[in-house]
């Protein structure tokens, strides 16, 4: 981090807010430089903060173990903001009554504002906000006055009458809360006074730097996918170490089709003789083999992977370090975070990695959404194709085939992914949607098929739209396009009898199916 940032920083204490980190990232949006530290930070840890902002969380504020900080936060003298936990947490110390609320609020509500907030004020009367609470603050805490409330919730906003203590029990951060950007700005320039001194392009020259510094003269390699995760983190730890760096490609039989051949061509040309490939799609296949239980499946995924860098390490050279391309959602997902997240699901480069690992780890887009690292890999110059390739998973098909991984799912399912993406870029959504792909499960359906009774496989097809992944929307594509998607996979995959399509947000759902 440059100085002149840390001189410029907001904290966000993390209370186990799955968004905890979305906020962060807002921020940094903005211009301003700001990291997550744990709620139980020491005075030390938010020495130069400009501000903190409390991060949401799954815990009740009433009960004894809930999370709280060890230190008086209003002796910092810093402007402080609550938002969801932090809201009720505020509100707890200051003297509210804080307990299970009459009606939970899960989603969109509009917030109604009376314009005298200093963070609302110029915005509509009424808006809409993301809300996520099942308990609520009862009474108005001492010196506090009421700024915005909801039809169920009373006390949706608040702000200290003489301190710069702000609260919301909505959560700006998110893209579904309307206005979300202005409320941080007028947070950061208009009552913190915060400069604009931070950009992606800092955050490439940080990580490089701090690559350098961790390997010095040793040796890393690289778990390269051909995904613009993967990818952009070999490219930055190519700048830092030049060829101390190897990058391996490993075909785990698991990716979409033709994506070997694509992938390594793509590879080679941007870091040469550092790729080496190997085809381990049977060791893979053969692992998964009767294993259903998608957690299983991750874990398997990971430790074959690892062992397999293990093995392809001791024949190229002597590495001490793994590079992956591990973003912020594949972390809160796994509940490897600072504060006390609930965990969703492991991911392959998070919860599936063998306890006794032989390499150190080095992530450097840990602290990055996806559409951050576009921007990342844009700045480094990587290729379009790639910056615009929609999301993959690590564990591949795996996680899009419900129960067993076999050979004829696996083929319905590359089949049917190729056919969703064609007909996208076709009506040119492609690059206006997030996500789209198709499951395969074991349920089947009764078709005719020439005549005949066919008894085949049922495919749903998932589209999705989001910003950042943490959360998303199902996408409302043209009938027309899922017709064409339709016929084109019952046509075209003659196992194949019935289509379905996923509408469903995230939340509750994830993105991907398991």
């Amino acid at each position: 981090m440059k100085e002149n940032s840390k001189r410029n920083w907001v904290a966000v204490m993390d209370f186990g807010s799955q968004y905890a980190h979305l906020i962060v990232r807002r921020i940094r949006e903005l211009g301003v430089y700001s990291e997550i530290v744990p709620y139980d930070a020491s005075y030390d840890k938010l020495e130069g903060a400009k501000a903190i902002i409390l991060s949401g969380g799954p815990a009740s504020v009433y009960l004894p173990n809930s999370p709280k900080p060890k230190i008086n936060l209003v002796d910092l003298k810093i402007p402080i903001l609550g938002i969801c936990y932090g809201h009720q947490l505020i509100s707890f110390i200051f003297g509210a009554e804080v307990g299970k609320a009459k009606s939970a609020e899960f989603g969109k509500t509009i917030l109604t504002h009376n314009g005298n907030g200093k963070i609302l004020k110029g915005l509509p009367s009424n808006f809409i906000v993301w809300m996520s609470h099942s308990d609520e603050v009862k009474t108005l805490p001492s010196l506090f006055k009421v700024v915005a409330s909801t039809e169920s919730c009373k006390f949706a906003a608040l702000e200290h009458e003489k301190l710069p203590i702000f609260t919301v029990q909505f959560h700006p951060e998110v893209f579904h809360t309307q206005y979300g950007n202005e409320i941080f700005s007028k947070f950061l320039f208009e009552v913190c006074k915060c400069e604009k001194s931070w950009s992606i392009k800092d955050y490439a020259e940080e990580m490089i730097n701090f690559i350098k510094k961790e390997v010095n003269a040793s040796k890393a390699i690289c778990a390269v996918s051909g995904g613009v995760d993967s990818t952009t983190a070999a490219f930055l730890t190519q700048e830092a170490i030049g060829d101390n760096l190897a990058v391996l490609f490993i075909d785990t039989g698991l990716l979409r089709e033709n994506e070997a051949k694509n992938t390594l061509l793509m590879l080679k040309k941007i870091f040469g003789s550092k790729v080496h490939f190997v085809d381990a799609s049977k060791q893979f296949l053969e692992k998964l083999r009767t294993i259903k239980d998608p957690e299983q499946k991750r874990k398997i995924i990971g430790e074959e992977f690892i062992r397999i860098f293990e093995e392809e390490a001791k024949k190229l050279g002597n590495f001490e370090y793994l590079v992956q391309g591990t973003l912020y959602p594949d972390i809160i997902e796994s509940a490897a975070v600072s504060g006390p997240a609930s965990k969703i699901k492991s991911h392959h480069n998070v919860g599936g990695l063998p306890e006794k690992m032989k390499f150190k780890l080095i992530e450097p887009l840990k602290y990055l959404y996806k559409d951050e690292v576009r921007k990342l890999a844009e700045s480094l110059g990587l290729p379009a194709e790639l910056i615009k390739k929609h999301p993959f998973p690590g564990p591949g098909l795996a996680v899009r085939i419900i129960g067993e991984v076999t050979e004829e799912k696996l083929e319905i399912c590359r089949k049917a992914n190729k056919i969703v993406e064609e007909e996208l870029i076709k009506a040119n959504l492609y690059d206006k949607v997030w996500q789209a792909f198709a499951i395969v499960g074991d349920d089947k359906a009764t078709g005719v098929k020439g005549d005949e009774r066919s008894y085949g496989y049922i495919v749903t097809v998932r589209i999705v739209e989001s910003v950042d992944a943490m959360t998303a929307s199902w996408s409302r594509v043209p009938y027309d396009l899922l017709d064409s998607i339709s016929k084109r996979i019952t046509n075209e995959i003659s196992n194949v009898t019935w289509i379905t399509y996923a509408i469903v947000d995230k939340p509750p759902s994830t993105i991907e199916p398991q």
